[in-house]
């Protein structure tokens, strides 16, 4: 990776993933992997994107004036390090998020944050598909468990690890945590 072309987004690390209307959840460790890696980007001054699902109804957990809307504070944004606000599942729909990238010369983007299946999922697909040479951390997402068309439920493992299987070597690279680290960051 070309140090100073690339980017950290982390999509939706938001209190609203804390209600327990999601149900089960796995990874319980997500947070905390963004933010060692979070640390270690912001010790090398490399471009952070943070990412803010948004909702204009009131009764969402994502309407701006409830409490869910906020950014968890284990990696809460500081100074000069970019929010990017979005109504739908892509960070690249409705946003200037590619514009920034490729103004700023960044082809190299690194995704983590919340969920695996949804935002985590779209944003990763989309980054392929516009070119850019994207990384997903396994360890630093996570997913709900989830009842299919059939009322079927999947646990929140197999939701998560099909989800990667699906992008993996088709529009991202996935690597744990420690593996990015030890070969992107070190």
């Amino acid at each position: 990776m070309d140090e100073k072309k690339k980017a950290l987004i982390i999509i939706d690390v938001q209190k609203a993933f804390d209600h327990k209307k999601w149900g089960e959840r796995n990874n319980l460790n997500a947070e905390g992997n963004i933010s060692t890696i979070l640390k270690l980007w912001r010790e090398k001054g490399w471009t952070v994107i943070h990412i803010q699902h948004t909702s204009d109804d009131p009764s969402s957990l994502f309407y701006p004036q409830n409490k869910g809307f906020a950014i968890k504070e284990i990696v809460k944004p500081i100074d000069e390090e970019m929010i990017i606000t979005k109504k739908v599942n892509s960070s690249f729909i409705g946003t200037n998020l590619e514009e920034f990238l490729k103004v700023n010369g960044i082809k190299t983007v690194v995704i983590t944050g919340l969920t695996t299946p949804h935002c985590v999922s779209t944003t990763t697909r989309m980054s392929g598909n516009l070119g850019f040479n994207t990384y997903l951390i396994s360890d630093a997402t996570a997913a709900f468990g989830m009842k299919d068309q059939n009322e079927k439920y999947y646990d929140a493992e197999t939701i998560h690890t099909i989800s990667l299987a699906t992008l993996h070597n088709e529009f991202a690279t996935i690597l744990t945590t420690e593996k990015l680290i030890n070969n992107f960051i070190k």
